[in-house]
């Protein structure tokens, strides 16, 4: 992915639940992002991201959806060489070792668990945002 010089950083924030994305938000925009996209499903993310040709920096998706879990919508950006080195941040509840091991499979850039503390999803998002490719 290209570097956006001089703009402001861009993420898309899909979660189910209205009240993780405020959550999701309020630390994106203590980091100094102002530019926050907003979904409430895999599918809807996943048509805004090829819309809107690849224009987040990164993308920070719940894992528990319906319709489309956040490990599918990973491995949907991942198949499309247009994404393929979006950084992605899953969040979830879930803390079983295969799904970590099936998210880094799938080519995870990072994973934070719920509950989490503002402090704790930053440094996750700022680690993510570190990987981009320059």
């Amino acid at each position: 992915m290209e570097p956006r010089k001089n703009k402001p950083l861009r993420a898309l924030v899909v979660d189910d639940m209205a009240s993780m994305r405020m959550v999701i938000k309020a630390v994106l925009n203590q980091m100094g992002c102002i530019d926050i996209v907003e979904a409430s499903n895999g599918k809807d993310a996943l048509q805004y991201l090829v819309a809107n040709n690849n224009s987040v920096d990164i993308l920070i998706c719940d894992w528990n959806m319906p319709g489309m879990t956040g490990l599918e919508v990973l491995q949907k950006v991942r198949a499309k060489p247009e994404l393929k080195r979006l950084p992605v941040l899953l969040v979830t509840a879930e803390q079983s070792k295969q799904q970590v091991k099936d998210a880094v499979i799938a080519g995870v850039t990072g994973y934070v668990t719920k509950p989490f503390t503002p402090a704790i999803l930053q440094e996750h998002i700022q680690a993510c945002l570190n990987k981009r490719v320059r």
